[in-house]
């Protein structure tokens, strides 16, 4: 059976790799249509995703069809299209017995910590499929990137008419983007890339945005917008520290800053900034089992439109030959889809 291996940074190369075996209790043997590439599978390659173990094989953005079921398995029957929720957490730690699985102490990430999708067919918990009738396995590969951006607001948690500013308008900003504009909050989007910000003017209507210089210029256009008082929640999606930090600027008095882009470098600010605001400062990883659901259900009715997002696409065998293109931002690429089968 075909697969793609990550050996180590900037090394794919494709293997072949045994049959899984029959679903035991709980689980559910499944073939891989679709997986979408994001920036964890770019960061992987790119020897910057502190979470990432090699050698592995990527995937966890995945649209898939049931294959079989093992004993016990009552959500999915064989034939269904289902999303996968990735993150395998073990249930019983701290964070587990607290209803936070989503940073489960023990947690493994397929297509990160352990074997992703990027393969025919694999064994999956089957409480981690979630499936749709009507979504397409490209709809449904897309599924989990929104999930994180759906997470990252709960934790921000603007409110209608607050400013709200979100900071990176590639795929992760993007889907946070998604979800703060549903909470009716005034909405600026900031990146480095003009074009990315007219993408999110066409595609949402967004008024406010801001084209980040280096020479401190957006504090001016955002005390504009904002009428001086800044933002009450931003939420940095960059995974760039230096942007992490200097995110501190742009939260208004007793506003909250989330980090939903992760880095393997060190973040580092003036403590009376934070102080002198009582700002809230916050972590955002992975997403809620319930987040599965209500994406499914906001695609289906047309609230989420998904075909704005899919930018770029490759056949499994020709993957490895255009992946290094889908790192560099000039390419255009939002999101890029692996046809796997």
């Amino acid at each position: 059976m075909k697969a793609i291996q990550l050996a180590e940074p900037r090394q794919f190369a494709q293997i072949e790799i045994d049959e899984p075996s029959s679903p035991g209790p709980g689980e559910a043997l499944v073939a891989t249509h679709r997986m979408g590439i994001c920036g964890t599978d770019l960061s992987g390659y790119l020897g910057k995703m502190p979470f990432f173990r090699y050698p592995r094989i990527p995937g966890h953005e995945l649209g898939v069809e049931v294959l079989a079921v093992g004993e016990g398995v009552t959500n999915i029957k064989p034939g269904d299209r289902c999303s996968i929720e990735p993150y395998m957490n073990c249930g019983a730690c701290f964070a587990c017995r607290n209803g936070h699985g989503n940073c489960c102490e023990n947690l493994n990430v397929i297509g990160v910590m352990v074997d992703g999708g990027l393969r025919e067919r694999f064994l999956v918990r089957a409480d981690k499929l979630h499936p749709s009738t009507k979504l397409t396995y490209d709809q449904l590969a897309l599924v989990e990137t929104l999930a994180i951006g759906c997470h990252a607001t709960d934790r921000g948690a603007p409110q209608k008419g607050e400013h709200a500013l979100v900071i990176g308008a590639g795929p992760i900003g993007l889907s946070t983007l998604e979800f703060t504009r549903l909470t009716g909050a005034t909405v600026t989007v900031m990146d480095l890339v003009p074009s990315r910000l007219e993408f999110v003017k066409k595609t949402y209507g967004i008024k406010h945005t801001v084209v980040f210089k280096g020479d401190g210029s957006e504090l001016e256009q955002m005390h504009e917008i904002t009428d001086g008082g800044l933002y009450k929640v931003v939420t940095d999606a960059t995974g760039n520290n230096r942007s992490m930090a200097n995110a501190l600027n742009y939260v208004g008095h007793t506003g909250t800053l989330v980090y939903v882009g992760i880095t393997t470098d060190e973040i580092s600010f003036a403590h009376p900034l934070m102080h002198r605001r009582e700002m809230t400062l916050k972590g955002s990883r992975n997403a809620m089992p319930g987040d599965f659901t209500r994406i499914i259900g906001l695609i289906e009715d047309g609230t989420i439109n998904t075909n704005p997002w899919i930018t770029h696409r490759t056949s499994f065998d020709a993957m490895i030959d255009n992946f290094e293109d889908y790192t560099k931002p000039e390419t255009g690429v939002l999101k890029a889809i692996v046809e796997v089968a």
